[in-house]
C-alpha cells in the first residue's frame, strides 16, 4: 500500500462512513459486510478516498451518483482510476442505478474479483 496516504483526509473519510449514501448502505449491509474478507469503507488511499477497498484482492468498489457523469466528474474519475491503477489496485465502478435496479448483479461481479 502507498504510505503517502494524506492525512487531512482522515476526518472527510470519517465523516463519509458515517453519511453513507443509501446505495452504499444496501452494498455495505447487504452483500459487503456479510462477505469472508475485510472491506474497509471510506478508505483513503493516496490524496483519494475509495468508496471501498478489499485490500487482499487489491480492488476497489466505487458507487456513482450522477455528478461521476458530467465532464469533471468524468475527468476526475479517470484520474483517480489511473493513480489506483498505477498502484496495482483495480477499480470496479456501478452506478447507483445498478445498485438499485440490479443489485444481485453487481454482487455476482464483484465476487468474480474477489480472492
Amino acid at each position: 500500500m502507498n504510505k503517502t496516504n494524506n492525512p487531512k483526509l482522515k476526518p472527510f473519510a470519517q465523516n463519509l462512513r458515517k453519511d453513507m449514501t443509501k446505495e452504499e448502505r444496501h452494498l455495505w449491509y447487504d452483500f459487503l459486510k456479510t462477505i469472508p474478507v475485510t472491506v474497509n469503507r471510506q478508505k483513503v488511499i493516496g490524496n483519494y478516498i475509495a468508496d471501498f477497498y478489499i485490500a487482499s484482492s487489491k480492488l476497489i468498489i466505487e458507487l456513482d451518483g450522477s455528478q461521476h457523469y458530467e465532464e469533471k466528474g468524468i475527468e476526475y474519475d479517470n484520474k483517480r482510476s489511473s493513480y489506483f491503477s498505477d498502484l496495482g489496485i483495480r477499480v470496479l465502478r456501478y452506478s447507483n442505478d445498478d445498485i438499485n435496479n440490479n443489485f444481485d448483479g453487481v454482487c455476482e461481479d464483484i465476487g468474480k474479483y474477489l480472492k
